[in-house]
Parts: C-alpha cells; structure tokens; sequence
C-alpha cells in the first residue's frame, strides 16, 4: 500500500505524460516494470496533461514548465526532462514571410510554455507586436501570407517541410540568454514516497540507454528520429537547464498576463 502525506493511498499513483515522439525515451522505462504495480500511466498533450496536475485529477505529470507556479506543492522529481541546448526541430515559429513582416500568429492550442516562450521572444527580443491569435485545432492550414504559426510536437516536422521561414524557438532563446531551455519537467503536486521518487527517477532515464530500440518501435519517417533524440532534444535537467528553467520562470512572472 503507497502512503501519502501518512496516509494509505486506496489506488495507484496517476502519472500522466505528454503523447508526443519526444517522450518515448522517458516512458520507455515504466512498461514491464515494478514501478507500473504501484502507478497508472495516462497520455494526452502538454497543455491538457497541465491542467490534470493544476487540478489534481493526476499526481504527477510532465508538465509545460510555464504552469509549475501555478501547481501547489510543485516539486520536480526526476533529473530528465524534455530539453534542448541545440535547436530543438519540434517548436517553432512558421511564416511565409520574414519576421518583421508577421502581421499575427496563431498561438498552438496544444502548448502553453511554448506560447509563453514566443510571447517573451516577440516583446522582448524581436521587439514585435503582431496579432496574436488563439488556435484551434486544424490551424496549420490558415498559416499564409503574413499569417504565421507557432507549431510543436510531431505536427512541427510536417511544417518543416514546406515552410519558408522557420524560427525555431529554442535556438532563439539559447541566443538571446545563452542558456539552454526546459520545455517540460516532471513534477509532482503532492509530497510522495522518496522509495517511489526513486524509482520514477530511474525508469525516466532508462530509455536513453535504448533509444536504437525505441526508434524502430516507432517506425517514423517524417523526421530522423535519431537525430532527434540526439542533437534536438537534451533529456538531462542539468545545472545549466536549470539557470535557463529559473531565468523563463523569473521573465513570464514579471508579465503575468500573457
């Protein structure tokens, strides 16, 4: 029986995670493992996995790191992450015309940090005040003229493919600061058994180690997968993340109505 806060725990811990490509290598390691008798795992995309953990509905979640201020009791729990020290490929800005000449942007219903993130990078670096509209699902085909897009996840490779101007916000943000970005953490909303953290902090590394395996499983041909896993996405949360982790949370609270 799993205690919480000195109390039995009647069922499993709910843990959710993004469904996008760029988390296989950190789910890798639940499936067949003892840690999956004492959890349940769930999967949706970043900004529905947020508010799941905003609400207590999961108890822990890999969260856009835009919402960490907003989870009571918010604690990270594993060393890996969702990151990048290079361009990260699957969020970025796409227009058919050169940045100064986007006259507004559809901000991806999927995302929130990734929309905070090019809120930061409009005002504060591109000194930019194009319109910025809230997208719905299918948006990507109204990207035209001096319409832009923020995209993530898997839909930004098919966007990589026919877009004549690409920002890649990651790479922008590594520019401006010289740090490296944190997309999204793990993060529990409530205190949990540190046997359990342990564990989940293992689990959540192991898939680095199999990550030929993993993109044969996968099977995907619109990106190369290994490039991917290897030179976009940096899963270590190291001291350097988190400088860049601290500084975004430190720049979206100093504008809180983004």
């Amino acid at each position: 029986m799993i205690e919480i806060n000195g109390k039995a725990l009647d069922r499993k811990i709910r843990v959710a995670a993004v469904s996008y490509l760029n988390t296989k290598p950190l789910i890798y390691g639940f499936a067949g493992s003892e840690l999956m008798n004492e959890m349940e795992l769930l999967q949706d995309f970043p900004a529905r996995v947020a508010q799941q953990l905003i609400d207590g509905v999961v108890d822990v979640a890999l969260v856009p790191v835009a919402v960490i201020p907003q989870i009571p009791g918010a604690e990270i729990i594993s060393d890996f992450c969702i990151g990048a020290s290079q361009p990260v490929a699957s969020v970025c800005l796409f227009s058919d015309v050169p940045l100064e000449k986007i006259t507004a942007v559809y901000l991806d219903y999927q995302s929130r940090t990734s929309v905070a993130l090019l809120q930061l990078l409009l005002r504060e670096k591109w000194k930019l005040q194009p319109e910025l509209i809230p997208a719905e699902p299918g948006f990507e085909k109204s990207i035209t003229g001096s319409r832009a897009g923020l995209v993530i996840g898997d839909r930004a490779f098919k966007q990589l493919q026919h877009a004549p101007y690409v920002y890649d916000l990651a790479e922008h943000w590594q520019e401006w600061t010289g740090l490296p970005f944190v997309f999204a953490a793990w993060v529990a909303n409530k205190p949990l058994p540190s046997s359990f953290k342990t564990a989940f902090n293992q689990a959540t590394g192991k898939g680095l180690q199999h990550l030929d395996e993993i993109i044969r499983k996968v099977n995907y041909h619109t990106y190369d997968l290994h490039t991917y896993y290897t030179q976009n996405i940096d899963y270590i949360l190291d001291e350097p993340k988190r400088k860049g982790l601290a500084l975004f949370l430190q720049k979206i609270a100093s504008h809180p109505n983004d």
